[in-house]
């Protein structure tokens, strides 16, 4: 076997072997991007999960006003008007969009404006408040509103490490290559990022 001959099967096993090393790094990341994109999916999941908690929640609170006191219709037309709007709003953990994630937002925030309007109510309504099931129902209400901060920050730091290897070299090569795209990091604005008061001020 000629000097030549060697020289060119030593330089055809490199390729080999870099193109194996190559091909074995693609499907590495691109596998560890598909399982931070299911993490992402799994937090979107368990957000919606709380927030439907909560309209459930919110559903009961409503008719326990209503059976224990003469509240003003206003308060309850609000919550029950912001309570269907938000339920028709959802996020696709598969199409995850600015656009989608803040028209959310802003259906949550308006609901949760609206229901903090109703449980400071209860102070002209002594029946209401005096009313066991409703302290019930605003205890479990305000557990739920803490779940929805942490399953929020939850996604948010999901969104966060899939992001990063979305956008950092070298993996973000095979992203592109792959076709996985950022994602929305969820963004509350000043009134919505804040469960609401269920405490009553002395002043009121």
């Amino acid at each position: 076997m000629s000097s030549t001959t060697k020289v060119l099967i030593g330089i055809a096993g490199v390729i080999v072997l870099l193109g194996a090393a190559i091909f074995g790094w693609y499907f590495s990341t691109k596998n560890t991007l598909v399982e931070k994109e299911e993490i992402v999916k799994e937090a979107v999941g368990n957000m919606q999960s709380q927030y439907q908690r909560r309209m459930d929640l919110i559903s009961k609170a409503v008719k326990t006003a209503i059976a224990e006191s003469k509240h003003e219709r206003g308060t309850f037309t609000d919550v029950t008007e912001a309570r269907a709007r938000a339920t028709q709003i959802t996020i696709d953990p598969n199409n995850l969009t600015e656009e989608s994630l803040r028209r959310f937002q802003e259906a949550q925030g308006e609901l949760s404006q609206a229901l903090g309007r109703l449980m400071v109510a209860d102070e002209n309504y002594p029946e209401l408040k005096a009313s066991q099931a409703w302290q019930e129902i605003r205890a479990q209400l305000e557990g739920t509103e803490n779940r929805i901060n942490k399953a929020r920050d939850d996604y948010n730091a999901a969104v966060k490490k899939y992001n990063l290897d979305v956008r950092q070299f070298p993996s973000s090569i095979v992203a592109g290559w792959a076709g996985f795209e950022v994602k929305p990091m969820f963004e509350a604005d000043a009134e919505a990022q804040h469960a609401p008061d269920f405490d009553i001020p002395e002043d009121i």
